[in-house]
């Protein structure tokens, strides 16, 4: 999947997530794979934003290939056991990982 699809997708999902219960989130998705590209996805003052750039105070960072995400977004893996394989790197709160990845997995994917 190429990386404006995927963000473009992000973007999808995140107008319509649920984001009850989380004041503030700031994770940095790095994609590698062919089309490779960074972006971020922070959940502050009730809204949820998803640019195309490297968010430097961010709370975690995760790198995963294209397909994985695509996967991982469509509930195909999941994200545990992707970290647990190495498909899935996560770097800084692992706290604010697990957040996240609870976010893909309950809220984003209604």
């Amino acid at each position: 999947m190429k990386f404006e699809s995927i963000l473009k997708k992000a973007r999808t999902m995140a107008a319509k997530a649920d984001i009850s219960g989380i004041d503030f989130l700031a994770v940095q998705i790095n994609i590698t794979g062919d089309d490779p590209g960074v972006f971020y996805v922070e959940v502050k003052d009730g809204c949820v934003n998803v640019e195309p750039y490297e968010y430097y105070d961010r709370q975690c960072a995760v790198t995963i290939s294209s397909s994985d995400l695509n996967k991982l977004i469509q509930g195909k893996i999941d994200p545990g056991e992707a970290y647990d394989d190495g498909r899935l790197q996560a770097e800084g709160d692992l706290g604010k990982a697990l957040e996240f990845s609870e976010l893909i997995q309950n809220k984003l994917r209604k």
